[in-house]
This record gives C-alpha cells, structure tokens and sequence, in this order.
C-alpha cells in the first residue's frame, strides 16, 4: 500500500525558493512556519520539519455498527478490516529526540485505505489540546523560542498562557512506556454526518487496549533515548497493537475554533467508532513518501470551518514535504 495524497506542484515551487530566516513580526503562512520550526530544532535534510522523530507501521481499522449511525463516511461503515499505513512519532523537529522527554507529545498518524483508490488520514497526538489557537501565535512562539531568551520565551507564555496548557498537561502525567500505552486525541472538532442527513460535532480520541502505562521520572531517565522502536517490536511480536478509537460527542458552547481549549471531556458522551490495530512495522520509506494531512477527508466528515491552524497544517506539511523530497 503507498500514499496516494499529491502535494500540489506549486508548493513544490515555492518550497524551493524560500528565505532562510523569519522576520520578527512575519504574518504567519506555511513557508514561514517551516521556517520557523527549522530556526528551533534545526534544518535537517531530508526529513520532516515537525514530528521528526518516529517510524511508519501498518495494519488496519474495524468500525463498529455505532460508527455507521454517526457518519456515512467509507471506513465507518466498512464491513471488511480497512487496511492502514500509520507513524508513531515525538513532537518537535528534533531527528534525535529523546523517547523519554516528558515535556513532548506523542503522535499518531493513520493513512486509510478506502478502496477505489479513495484514501483519508487521521493524526492525534498525546494530549487533548495543541500550543496556539492560530497561526500567528503559533509563529510568535517558535519565534521567540527560537532566540534562546529566557526574558523573551518567559514573556511570551505570561502573554499567551493558552500556549502552555500542553505541555501542563504532559508534565501532569508520567512519561508514557510505550507508544502503544498512552491516550490519544484528534485536536479539532470534526462534523460527522450519517446516511440520514444528521450532524453530530465530534472530537477523536484514541484509547490503548493494552491500557495507560507510564514510567517514573527515574525509569524514564534510565531508558535509551530511542527505546520506543524496539519495544513496540517486542510487543507486535506477540500479536497487534490495538487502539479504541471513539468520538467524543460535541455539546452547544464546545469550542471548535481554538485547538488550545478543552472540552469537559468527563461531562460528554462518546461513541465507540471501532479498532485499530497495529499489525506490523512498515518500511519508513513509505510513510516518507507522502504526507499525512488532516485536512484529507471524505463524505460524512467535515472539518472546522473557523479554525486556522487546521488548513494551516495541511499547507506547512506540504512545504515541507517539497523541501526534503529535493
């Protein structure tokens, strides 16, 4: 199974030709951002410029019959396995992050196959809220991370304090031992609509069949910096890895435009959509060749209409796929 997303040839054009820095008070745009996240982690030829770190797997999606009362879409109204590409990665343009960094998300990306050469992605990531509401905050932060300057980054979080519930979020909680032992969540709300004509706003969320398991601060520190791979390759020797993926059921007054807020998930109704499993590694190769991109979705799903970051995302993953598929 290969990617069948294209990155439209115009990105690829601009991509090339790129400032190498970003101006103080840039507006925001895709080459910007990319820019951006290469003046913090570095550029590093040839792969990604955010989520650096990670490796491609495979398996496949089983939706259950509850899925289908919500969307008509494809994969939730299947009757056979779906088959699937996905990435577990760390968050960041590091190449080299370290497995055990606390303060970091985990990601998961997912590359349905829906036959008929139709394809649609899902990407979530360890905790429910992402660090900026916009593009523009999210350019200021890398901005002024990216000088170095205790004053300037202490500065920017007192005036944007929505940009650190992330990372309260992960350091609240232990250092996950596994990929496949942590929860994760979809940032955006999506509109679901079924067969019927019936809409239901809706967030993802991911939760590990094998449960939550987190290490302490002194079995996180004794592990090797990239001991993920090799102890999900010890897991999927002795069968799948398998995730419930469910949909957090959207009430009036949710915030949908702003991936920094949270929705009193304990206060909401969820609908299990079905299982994915982890069946296998896959060559990186093939993840590599594409991309994968939120935006990329099918009849009975919508995205967010007023939420910026969301197209942002799709556009800055575009840039930079174009700069290391030179």
């Amino acid at each position: 199974m290969i990617f069948k997303r294209l990155v439209p040839a115009a990105m690829f054009v601009a991509a090339f030709s790129l400032p190498a820095a970003v101006p103080a008070h840039a507006e925001a745009d895709a080459e910007s951002l990319v820019n951006a996240l290469n003046a913090v982690f570095g550029a590093h030829d040839g792969v990604r410029a955010a989520h650096t770190h990670g490796f491609c797997v495979k398996g496949n999606f089983t939706p259950t019959a509850e899925a289908a009362s919500l969307s008509k879409a494809p994969h939730f109204n299947s009757k056979t396995p779906v088959n699937l590409i996905g990435r577990f990665s760390m968050g960041g343009g590091n190449p080299a992050a370290p497995d055990f960094q606390k303060d970091n998300v985990r990601g998961i990306a997912l590359h349905f196959d829906i036959g008929n050469g139709n394809t649609t992605d899902l990407l979530m990531i360890s905790a429910p809220v992402f660090v900026a509401k916009d593009p523009d905050q999210f350019l200021s932060l890398l901005t002024a991370v990216a000088t170095k300057d205790k004053e300037k980054i202490g500065a920017f979080f007192q005036a944007n304090p929505n940009s650190t519930r992330q990372a309260q979020w992960l350091n609240a909680r232990p250092v996950p031992a596994s990929f496949a032992t942590v929860n994760y969540w979809g940032i955006h709300a999506f509109t679901f609509t079924n067969a019927e004509g019936k809409t239901q706003v809706i967030k993802y969320k991911a939760l590990p069949v094998a449960g939550e398991v987190g290490l302490t601060d002194e079995e996180a520190k004794a592990k090797d910096p990239d001991f993920y791979r090799p102890e999900l390759a010890e897991r999927l020797a002795k069968g799948p890895v398998q995730f419930t993926l469910t949909a957090i059921l959207g009430e009036p007054g949710d915030p949908v435009d702003n991936p920094t807020e949270l929705w009193p998930e304990d206060q909401r109704k969820s609908v299990t959509l079905g299982t994915i499993s982890i069946t296998g590694t896959e060559d990186d190769k093939t993840c590599d060749a594409g991309i994968f991109d939120p935006t990329l979705v099918v009849d009975g799903i919508e995205g967010p209409a007023n939420d910026t970051i969301f197209p942002m995302r799709s556009a800055a993953y575009a840039v930079s796929f174009g700069r290391r598929a030179k």
